[in-house]
């Protein structure tokens, strides 16, 4: 069964999601859902990122300095601290303000669009998402060129 919130791509039960040797950089994946989350960390460490994990915003605060990540992908409608006070809290801490954050959302409204700006949020994805337009986002973000496509 394909998960309602992604379009292409499925999450392989029992991935190994040890780092890899690439080293494109870490990535903290926060996601309340399970299915999405272990998603989006499966193509990161394909891609070549360290990838770590959070289950909501206050998980990813607690988690946040010990891993350092270099991006951040956060769901907004999540449990006990929501996407929008973690990234506020995010930017308003001089250890983490210069953490990429990429936020990705079934809020698709122009005005939750709005809000992330105000915030200041680097990228925008709403679900349901195409995970190569993610690993995209999330390269750039790391400071890592596209890869280019074989013709």
């Amino acid at each position: 069964m394909v998960h309602p919130y992604f379009r292409r791509g499925q999450c392989r039960e029992g991935a190994n999601l040890a780092p890899v040797a690439q080293g494109l950089g870490r990535v903290l994946v926060v996601d309340d859902d399970e299915v999405i989350r272990q998603l989006i960390a499966v193509n990161l460490t394909l891609e070549g990122f360290d990838v770590a994990t959070a289950v909501d915003g206050q998980d990813c605060l607690d988690k946040v300095t010990a891993i350092d990540p270099d991006v951040i992908t956060l769901d907004i409608m999540m449990p006990r601290l929501d996407g929008w006070m973690t990234a506020n809290l995010l930017r308003r801490n001089p250890q983490t303000s210069t953490i990429k954050v990429v936020l990705i959302t079934a809020r698709a409204q122009e005005d939750d669009k709005t809000r992330g700006r105000q915030i200041g949020v680097d990228a925008y994805l709403t679900k349901p998402f195409d995970p190569s337009e993610m690993i995209r986002v999330v390269r750039e973000l790391a400071g890592h060129p596209p890869v280019a496509d074989s013709a």
